[in-house]
């Protein structure tokens, strides 16, 4: 990657505590790469992060030029179609290993969130507690962390099982999940196994029964995360102000919602998290990906790139 040029550097807007920047972190370990750290609040409102998303408020998010990415499923596509060697999805097994994806960020990541919220309890600051326990818990959050909170041994029990299976895939001595390299499948479990361990006291003691799966999370630790340098948030709007997006548009066949290019829609993740949709007008779309286009004062004109699996497009 040119890095002398800001155009085409890789902007991650993130914090050092989210789990889910942590699996992108080591993303772009893997590969290698040097990449621009924006440093965003924990909790909203985060201004010149949704200046740039449109409202999207979910960590982390990447920046190359005016190209906004949101959702790790989408960064993670787009730097393998960016950088493709090392690769981050094993060739042969691509398709598997996307499908394993929607487990490792869904029900897996759920039961770690639900763990970590759980055990905290009313330690939880005020402010935080409502932000995370209504974002991934629902409008009725405040009944869900108390319910996570008295179930917290069932919900251990239900992550120590897939815990064992990953211990076993590795007791014959492998580095990383599928071999002798690591790839996506390692920063997505890492990233959720890095979370329990870091953010519940019961963690370290609780891992401690699966010596080879800890094996492996010093392997993947010592990837590290690429190179990275400050950038202040002021500076990567600018840096969206002063560059084009991705000139590719259209939709592609057989188009399950009849969206066509430039319709006006809203986008918003498939859960019931209270977010702000993000409006816009379609500039792209396929089976995986909706890309919408928004111009602001702020930032300009930038295309606001989403997954489709996980995520809902409605028709304005």
């Amino acid at each position: 990657m040119n890095v002398s040029d800001p155009i085409s550097e890789i902007i991650l807007h993130n914090y050092p505590q989210s789990p889910v920047a942590e699996k992108v972190r080591v993303a772009l370990g893997i590969k290698g790469l040097s990449w621009r750290n924006v440093e965003i609040p924990r909790i909203p409102p985060k201004p010149m992060l949704t200046a740039l998303t449109g409202g999207y408020r979910r960590t982390p998010v990447m920046q190359i030029g005016a190209d906004i990415y949101c959702d790790s499923q989408c960064i993670i596509r787009e730097l393998e179609r960016r950088y493709p060697t090392p690769f981050l999805m094993p060739v042969s097994d691509a398709g598997l290993m996307w499908c394993l994806s929607r487990w490792t960020d869904g029900d897996l990541f759920d039961l770690g969130v639900k763990i970590v919220l759980g055990a905290a309890g009313d330690d939880l600051p005020g402010n935080f507690a409502k932000d995370r326990g209504r974002l991934y818990l629902g409008e009725n959050w405040a009944e869900g962390l108390k319910s996570a909170n008295a179930q917290l041994s069932h919900l251990v029990s239900q992550l120590r099982a897939p815990l064992l299976w990953l211990n076993n895939q590795l007791g014959d001595g492998r580095n990383f999940l599928l071999g002798s390299s690591p790839a996506a499948i390692d920063a997505q479990i890492y990233s959720v196994v890095w979370f329990v361990r870091g953010r519940w006291s019961g963690g370290p003691p609780f891992l401690s029964e699966f010596v080879d799966l800890e094996r492996w999370e010093n392997e993947v630790r010592e990837i590290g995360h690429g190179s990275s340098s400050n950038m202040n948030p002021e500076d990567a709007m600018a840096t969206a102000l002063n560059a084009n997006p991705e000139p590719v548009t259209g939709v592609a066949p057989n188009e399950t919602q009849g969206l066509v290019e430039g319709m006006n829609v809203c986008v918003s993740p498939d859960v019931d998290g209270g977010e702000q949709p993000v409006e816009g007008k379609i500039h792209r779309a396929d089976a995986e990906t909706i890309t919408i286009e928004r111009n602001t004062k702020s930032v300009g004109t930038v295309c606001v790139h989403f997954p489709r699996a996980g995520y809902r497009v409605a028709v304005k």
